[in-house]
């Protein structure tokens, strides 16, 4: 059976896509130590191992983007555009790859489409070759104008969908996405799998929907996390089913909540038909550098260390759950985690099903939380508000309409149906003028998107940058405090990456909550 109820035909193993060669994208610079160590591994600590990994054979590295930018500026005192150009010298075989989240780029909120235009073309300028982009609701509208960007750069955009389970998330409505993926002129098209959700059969069902209704040659790529032990079945049966690419991190640093290994996923295709082109040899020395390396940053280590098949029930990802138990536990309400487990999928529902990845986690979960300390939709973050009223783009399933006036109320706004930059005023001229005023903005275009994206963070990063970065592995005693994503954070929430302040109401009293993502 198909996620959607059909019938599907057995695959036909050793026919159409025998014999082909499965290219690998190496998380290993990227989502690899953002997955496992809070994304705090120092740009010096990765150049050792660049020559190893660009001579590997893989089709790209994935270095930059993601989280990766908040974490530069925020605590290693390095400038993410300068380890991009860094990256780009030390990798000249490589294409390099990053994680894109649409009309937000690496930041928290909607950009106007000339912010999202520079941003693109100054990565492309930068050294950036392939643009993962994603948007958390799969509102293809707010993929445009970062995919049509990226074309005007000449780089490769890969269209993504993010996967997750719901009655309206089907086989046939993402293969209906890709289709549209397509038709915007996207390279490749990339399956990411934020929480270990997508199984071995649905695997299948996919890739084989994507291929049979954009054709064989539309690119597609299978990203999947390990932290329900079940995917690498799943890159398995998504080969058979005629991928071109998927993802994958050297041993050192994988499975938990991170990704299945390089290596097992070379082994496993022996004997199938299927091979890539890496060179082993200079994977496991970049292995054996990279296992050096790791006890170093042992503070901010993940304890997710074994597998969480309950997240097929709850479809709540483990930073997510550590998020709302630290929320819980600043509320006094440290019993109450359960209680907010089974209201996470009721107020999911109530928003249409969004996926569950940053920022739409965050605010689903955040509203949990407050549904069961305070009473169902008593108090209402606006960010939630503004997900029900359409701020953040549409769901693909209806939204609870006594929510959604609630939501109105609260934010005192009308839902919205068209694409939410267009409500958005030119403000590159303003970016630009607050940023130049800053002590230590060298008055580039690179310098006022930093500031564009962190706003509160970049002040602090101009003004240190000189003294140079940090490295947070080295000298245990001069670590600052640990985030990793499953462990209650002992930093201040405010101080952690994307932090959102929010003010609520209650029985005519203000209350200020720090809530901070686990980004993703």
């Amino acid at each position: 059976m198909g996620c959607d109820g059909a019938t599907l035909d057995p695959p036909e193993i050793g026919t159409a896509f025998m014999g082909r060669i499965i290219e690998v994208t190496d998380l290993i610079l990227r989502d690899a130590h953002q997955s496992l160590m809070a994304t705090r591994m120092a740009m010096e600590d990765m150049v050792p191992a660049c020559e190893d990994l660009d001579n590997a054979g893989y089709w790209s590295l994935e270095c930059w983007g993601g989280a990766t930018f908040d974490s530069c500026i925020r605590f290693l005192n390095e400038d993410p555009w300068e380890r991009l150009r860094q990256f780009k010298k030390l990798l000249p075989k490589t294409k390099l790859q990053m994680l894109l989240r649409g009309q937000n780029l690496l930041g928290y909120r909607h950009y106007e489409d000339s912010v999202v235009e520079r941003f693109v073309a100054k990565a492309a300028e930068n050294g950036m070759d392939v643009f993962r982009v994603f948007d958390a609701l799969n509102d293809i509208r707010n993929l445009q104008t970062s995919i049509k960007a990226v074309k005007k750069t000449g780089k490769h955009a890969q269209g993504t969908i993010s996967y997750t389970i719901s009655p309206v998330h089907t086989i046939t409505a993402f293969v209906e996405m890709a289709k549209q993926l397509k038709e915007m002129g996207c390279d490749s098209i990339c399956i990411k799998d934020m929480a270990g959700l997508l199984k071995p059969q649905p695997a299948y069902d996919l890739v084989k929907g994507i291929k049979e209704a954009c054709g064989d040659d539309m690119l597609v790529h299978v990203h999947c996390h390990a932290t329900t032990g079940v995917t690498l079945v799943s890159l398995m049966k998504a080969v058979e089913a005629g991928c071109d690419m998927v993802d994958t991190a050297i041993s050192a640093m994988c499975l938990g909540p991170g990704h299945n290994p390089t290596e097992s996923f070379v082994e496993m295709l022996e004997g199938t038909g299927f091979e890539t082109k890496l060179d082993m040899a200079r994977i496991l020395k970049a292995r054996r550098y990279f296992e050096k390396i790791r006890p170093r940053y042992k503070e901010f280590l993940s304890d997710i260390t074994g597998v969480e098949t309950e997240i097929f029930k709850s479809q709540i990802p483990g930073g997510m759950i550590s998020n709302m138990e630290s929320q819980l536990k600043g509320q006094g309400a440290g019993d109450k985690l359960q209680e907010v487990l089974l209201e996470v999928p009721n107020v999911r529902k109530d928003s249409g099903f969004p996926p569950l990845v940053t920022p739409s986690s965050q605010i689903v979960g955040t509203q949990a939380v407050f549904n069961v300390i305070m009473g169902k939709y008593k108090v209402m973050t606006g960010e939630f508000a503004d997900l029900m009223l359409g701020y953040y783009g549409s769901t693909l399933g209806p939204k609870e309409p006594e929510v959604l006036a609630k939501a109105e109320q609260h934010a005192k706004k009308k839902a919205i149906t068209c694409r939410p930059a267009e409500l958005l005023q030119p403000e590159w001229e303003k970016l630009r003028t607050d940023a130049l005023a800053l002590k230590g903005c060298n008055g580039s275009d690179e310098d006022v998107l930093t500031f564009a994206m962190f706003p509160q963070v970049a002040p602090k990063f101009f003004g240190t940058r000189a003294q140079g970065p940090k490295n947070l592995g080295k000298d245990p005693a001069k670590q600052t405090s640990p985030v990793p994503p499953a462990a209650t954070p002992s930093k201040p929430a405010n101080e952690m990456p994307g932090a959102v302040n929010y003010v609520i109401t209650m029985d005519g009293k203000s209350h200020a909550v720090v809530v901070a993502p686990a980004a993703k």
